[in-house]
């Protein structure tokens, strides 16, 4: 049984990709992460952060029908409590509830409109992650769905998450804040016209220049989808595409970019 603590926390992040051998090098370029093989029926790589698993890289078989895409995974006391109540809540499973012996039980699910993300519980207790993540963490966790609002709904009584604010983006509609212990997890908003995405979950990585690291991203073969840029807060981000076509983003702080170029 997880600890209760964690409950409606991000954490695990899986890359999904035709060939994980050619992210590795990637995203330790990238993110400045290490990987570690974890022994299974199927090849499984982790990602680590100052040694830490943090989560990991798995072959998209070519029959899945998806592209590839991080799957983010969110703490629950009770995987099979928590796929209950996110149907009830208009959820669908793509992977049902799964043992992994000695670690733990896990649920891939899709939201009402759409979006896929999964839940999980620890075989023992996880420390509580609430606070600054480290670089190389992942930092914020961004829904773009058809409906924020009602998304919003679903996911606050699945995991509790809280309305820390709403945000004006002019023409672009309201980017809403979410997160728990009062503590901003990520946002919301709805997906603009001009944009031929699915709903979709995009995680950011915590790093020290979001600059920098976009210049990583080009310089080892990923692309840049918008910025680098300034958000509100003064915090810098940009949105990028690995190169098998995964999406990601980069964040850094305000006080990590002033010491990074310092």
């Amino acid at each position: 049984m997880a600890d209760a603590n964690v409950g409606g926390q991000f954490v695990w992040h899986d890359l999904m990709v035709p060939d994980p051998k050619q992210a590795e090098p990637f995203y330790t370029k990238v993110a400045g992460w290490g990987t570690t093989t974890w022994e299974s029926p199927m090849p499984y790589t982790m990602w680590t952060v100052g040694g830490t698993p943090a989560g990991g890289v798995t072959e998209l078989p070519s029959h899945a029908g998806v592209p590839p895409h991080w799957l983010a995974y969110v703490a629950v006391a009770d995987v099979d409590a928590a796929v209950a109540k996110a149907k009830s809540l208009g959820a669908s499973t793509t992977v049902e509830p799964t043992d992994i012996p000695t670690v733990g039980r896990y649920a891939v699910l899709a939201d009402p409109q759409g979006a896929v993300f999964a839940v999980y519980a620890s075989a023992g207790d996880a420390p509580p992650q609430d606070g600054e993540p480290s670089l190389g963490e992942f930092s914020w966790h961004e829904l773009m769905t058809t409906d924020y609002d009602t998304a919003f709904r679903v996911y606050q009584a699945l995991f509790g998450w809280e309305l820390i604010s709403d945000n004006d983006m002019g023409p672009l509609g309201v980017y809403r804040i979410f997160g728990r212990n009062s503590l901003p997890l990520g946002g919301m908003f709805n997906t603009p016209p001009n944009v031929p995405a699915p709903p979709n979950w995009l995680p950011y990585i915590h790093v020290d220049s979001a600059d920098r690291v976009a210049d990583l991203v080009t310089a080892n073969g990923g692309t840049i989808l918008n910025g680098p840029m300034e958000v509100p807060g003064g915090d810098r981000i940009a949105q990028c595409m690995d190169p098998q076509g995964a999406a990601f983003a980069l964040h850094s702080r305000t006080n990590a970019s002033q010491e990074a170029t310092t």
